[in-house]
């Protein structure tokens, strides 16, 4: 056995809607993680399929679901993968019922998964008390609070373990050389904080109203300080401004969209991004959008504008926003 191998194993189990994806990955020739991806739903959708997963985490020891839209060309090509990271209160089917993703998804030839927000079934106790903090609230950090650093580490989650499943099972139809990342709110502050902390690991970034400096706003301090404990240079190493202001590395090709009448607008203080990449030479495309909120209407509207950003970068198409 080589030093490094993969093995992959396709089944179909008795149930027909359901399959089961497994990956061995082998290094220093011994098993150093098992994965197991049961397919719980399939949809056709513009010639394509959105489908839902679900496999044990290693990340957040529960299991977890995620979506994943392949589109009709992952079936002669290995295409690129664009993550997408949901809000507040979210599950992975907010945006795959609400945001119209596979119908330009279908049409750049882009695979775009959707993990949940948070770790599911941890009981601990506390964690369904409040929409923002807890279930549906895991801010795409790693806790480091005992009472939640054993299964809140939604930031090592969808950098690491996410991205290795997807690879490893789907890997006749991803390109793992082609990743991007992009969200809404806290899912937005989590694109943002996850190609600002890895530069180059995304080929490009995008987020329509996200949530832009968390340790100044009451949605971050709650999550940070429930999460990460009182230090707040802890806070830093996940708030996007802060890391754009020391930000090393290549172009991270960000675009942000935000809408004037969005009602959380003290919460997500796009000017302070706006800042802090003038501080840190980084370029961002931050369009107001005139008479849009917080909602999926907003997100709708404009995510053909940000698949085709991310295309851009993907797939070496000419940008024509």
């Amino acid at each position: 056995m080589t030093n490094e191998t993969q093995i992959q194993v396709r089944t179909q189990v008795d149930e027909p809607s359901t399959k089961i994806f497994s990956s061995y990955k082998v290094e220093n020739s011994s098993i150093i993680a098992r994965m197991a991806v049961n397919e719980t739903a399939s949809n056709r959708s513009f010639g394509g399929y959105q489908n839902v997963y679900e496999h044990d985490s290693a990340a957040c020891n529960c299991k977890m679901t995620f979506g994943v839209y392949f589109p009709p060309q992952a079936e002669t090509k290995k295409c690129p993968v664009l993550y997408y990271l949901s809000g507040l209160t979210c599950t992975e089917q907010n945006v795959v019922t609400k945001g119209n993703t596979q119908m330009h998804a279908a049409k750049h030839g882009i695979i775009i998964v959707t993990p949940d927000t948070s770790p599911r079934g941890s009981n601990i106790e506390g964690e369904h008390d409040s929409y923002d903090f807890g279930s549906g609230a895991g801010f795409y950090v790693d806790a480091t609070e005992e009472k939640w650093k054993w299964n809140y580490r939604m930031y090592s989650y969808v950098t690491k373990e996410l991205p290795n499943v997807v690879n490893n099972a789907f890997s006749a139809k991803v390109d793992e050389s082609r990743m991007s990342v992009f969200g809404h709110s806290m899912g937005g502050h989590g694109a943002l904080v996850c190609a600002l902390k890895n530069p180059g690991q995304y080929k490009s970034v995008s987020a329509f109203a996200p949530i832009t400096n968390p340790m100044n706003c009451d949605w971050g301090r709650k999550a940070f300080q429930g999460y990460l404990g009182a230090d707040e240079e802890s806070h830093k190493a996940y708030d996007s401004c802060e890391l754009a202001r020391s930000y090393q590395g290549p172009n991270p090709n960000m675009m942000i969209d935000q809408g004037t009448k969005d009602q959380f607008l003290y919460q997500l203080l796009p000017e302070n991004m706006e800042a802090a990449c003038k501080e840190g030479n980084i370029p961002l495309k931050l369009r107001l959008q005139e008479g849009y909120d917080h909602s999926y209407f907003f997100m709708s509207t404009f995510m053909e504008d940000h698949v085709q950003h991310h295309a851009e970068f993907l797939c070496d198409e000419k940008a024509s926003l």
